[in-house]
């Protein structure tokens, strides 16, 4: 596979799920104690990472959580924030400012703080009052989050009373697999990663869409990975929203790419799908459920469209860079400039 190491990818996301004992004691120990809601609370793509965890306690049990963008609260304030919450910081580098502060805001109003971080000797990690760390790269800490939110969200469910699949027990063994399936999952996929980039690689604009907990890595690869890393410009849409108002901006030679998973929301893509390639010649449909994850459950596939999607995608990225001549790591302005 082009410019990746497989091993490393390998280690990293079997890491990030060799930390659930330590995840899920700290959440129960916390949950015993008394605290009554969580917070996820990260900044940019690390905070909209945990959107799939979020939703999963939201339809799997009654404990309030809520999903927040740091400077948003920060600005605002949330009333449900103080002595009885959890609050959950992702932060690969483990120095983003609005992690650290956000932290600092929540400890003050007597949360208690889980970090997960991809580097221990840092200002997040350090001050939290749980931290985890789990060492990743930009192109490996999609799926690393994404393994460790849904452990986060699955302690959660389980102390709540509820039920995630088989349970807490069989769900994380039924993980242990993912790893080399993905890698699997990649293997099978560069040529057409190969094809896709070719085929995007001009467009200054697409249109991305999806559902469940696939339109968080639609709304992640379009912002941080389209924009931020290549500079190019795209809408983000969930598909429910698709059809009251952006489908007026499609047309012949539009780009719109979906991204479709293998839980109840699926529905909402194969719609857009239906009609799409009515419209515009420049369709393009990645779906979780082809790929073949040799040893994963079906009740697992079912969690995860979102992680299937950012491994396939990576390899994507990872011909669109050389195609177009532009590296992943080329910025303009970020951390490069105050703002």
């Amino acid at each position: 596979m082009l410019n990746f190491d497989e091993s490393r990818f390998r280690t990293i996301q079997s890491d990030a799920l060799a930390l659930s004992e330590g995840i899920r004691g700290a959440v129960a120990e916390l949950l015993e104690d008394g605290a009554d809601n969580l917070f996820f609370l990260g900044a940019g793509g690390a905070g909209v990472l945990m959107q799939p965890a979020a939703q999963l306690i939201e339809r799997s049990c009654a404990f309030p959580v809520r999903l927040v963008h740091a400077a948003e609260l920060m600005a605002v304030g949330d009333a449900n924030l103080g002595a009885g919450s959890i609050v959950v910081i992702p932060s690969l580098s483990g120095t983003t400012r609005e992690a650290v502060d956000v932290l600092a805001y929540a400890q003050e109003r007597g949360a208690k703080v889980i970090a997960l971080t991809g580097h221990a000797d840092t200002p997040v990690a350090r001050q939290a009052d749980r931290n985890f760390t789990t060492f990743a790269e930009d192109d490996t800490s999609s799926e690393s989050f994404y393994l460790q939110s849904l452990i986060v969200a699955l302690a959660v469910v389980e102390h709540a009373g509820g039920r995630v699949g088989d349970g807490y027990a069989a769900t994380v063994e039924g993980l242990r697999a993912l790893p080399n399936a993905l890698l699997e999952a990649k293997r099978a996929f560069e040529p057409r990663a190969r094809e896709i980039a070719a085929s995007i690689q001009h467009d200054d604009y697409h249109v991305l869409t999806a559902a469940g907990p696939a339109w968080t890595e639609a709304w992640y690869y379009g912002t941080c990975i389209l924009e931020e890393m290549q500079w190019i410009r795209t809408r983000p849409i969930h598909a429910a929203d698709f059809f009251h108002g952006t489908l007026e901006l499609v047309e012949r030679e539009v780009s719109v790419i979906a991204f479709a998973g293998e839980d109840a929301s699926r529905v909402l893509v194969e719609r857009v799908a239906a009609f799409a390639p009515q419209v515009t010649d420049r369709f393009l449909l990645i779906d979780a459920a082809e790929q073949e994850l040799p040893s994963v459950p079906a009740e697992i596939r079912r969690l995860v469209p979102h992680v299937v999607l950012a491994t396939l995608l990576e390899r994507v990225s990872a011909h669109l860079e050389v195609l177009r001549d532009h590296p992943l790591t080329t910025r303009r302005y970020y951390r490069r400039m105050e703002y």
